[in-house]
């Protein structure tokens, strides 16, 4: 048996249970939103900050941070 199929949720504790699931639910899926558009806009800011050439050494590290936090947001 898994610890899964041992734990049941009595009765009447059931609609707490279910809203506290969904409540996880929606907050993991605002969490990957955010992460996916502040990726987006640090690797857009970081793209900007390279095209001025002194900026490179700040920006490419930009665009890095953006692209993993976009990687993270996807999978």
């Amino acid at each position: 048996m898994t610890e899964r199929a041992e734990r049941r949720v009595p009765w009447i504790l059931w609609p707490f249970y279910a809203l506290w699931r969904l409540l996880t639910l929606l907050l993991s899926a605002l969490g990957r939103l955010l992460c996916g558009v502040l990726g987006a806009a640090l690797m857009v800011a970081g793209v900007v900050v390279t095209l001025t050439l002194v900026g490179a050494p700040l920006g490419i590290p930009l665009v890095i941070l953006g692209a993993l936090l976009v990687v993270r947001a996807l999978f």
